[in-house]
């Protein structure tokens, strides 16, 4: 689905869209497990950090996030697709962190509780992605950290939909980059390579 097709960025459409497909999930993505190590490692957290998984679906971030602040951090996964938490669950991955439906445009989290955000697969879904990744800023403390993650590249998962690439897509650097900006957000670095997709910004004062 693209920035574009506003199905896809539509709440109850996104929950139809994951929700049909969330027993299937694991299986339909069966090697990506290895990819979410390597970005969770890149993110650097730190051992105590609280982090939060931001559209965490089935949970494949979570042990990597666990792993990565101890057993001294938190980490909390959210999601608005009952079924897609519901196969965290079945997955064993609410061993690695707490499990919560909420809606990333609205967190049930005090300012400043956190000191990162990880959100695989997010932003293309987000109805309103300015507002939604200033929410995101509001939850993390000054100098937290945000990271936003596909397993592949802009050009591998165009091609898996059957589409081109557009100059207006938002996860490219010309667009993603004024959009952290306005959104209490400084992008600190950019990868868009076949086998991943990382952005990494850092909260402003």
């Amino acid at each position: 689905m693209s920035r574009n097709d506003r199905k896809s960025e539509d709440p109850a459409r996104v929950q139809e869209f994951f929700g049909m497909r969330a027993d299937d999930w694991d299986r339909k993505f069966p090697d990506d497990g290895p990819a979410f190590t390597t970005a969770v490692t890149e993110f650097g957290l730190a051992p105590g950090d609280r982090v939060l998984d931001a559209g965490c679906g089935t949970g494949r971030a979570l042990p990597a996030l666990r792993a990565a602040v101890g057993p001294g951090g938190t980490v909390l996964g959210v999601d608005i697709t009952a079924p897609m938490l519901a196969a965290a669950a079945r997955a064993g991955r609410a061993g690695a962190g707490a499990l919560l439906r909420a809606d990333v445009a609205r967190l049930p989290l005090r300012d400043g509780a956190l000191d990162a955000v990880f959100a695989a697969g997010l932003i293309a879904h987000l109805p309103d992605p300015g507002a939604n990744l200033g929410e995101l800023a509001r939850v993390v403390r000054p100098g937290g950290r945000l990271a936003l993650f596909h397993p592949i590249g802009r050009a591998a998962l165009a091609a898996r939909h059957g589409r081109a690439l557009t100059p207006d897509d938002l996860r490219a650097e010309p667009n993603l980059r004024p959009l952290l900006s306005a959104s209490g957000w400084e992008l600190t670095s950019y990868a868009d390579e076949d086998s991943r997709f990382l952005v990494q910004a850092t909260r402003r004062d």
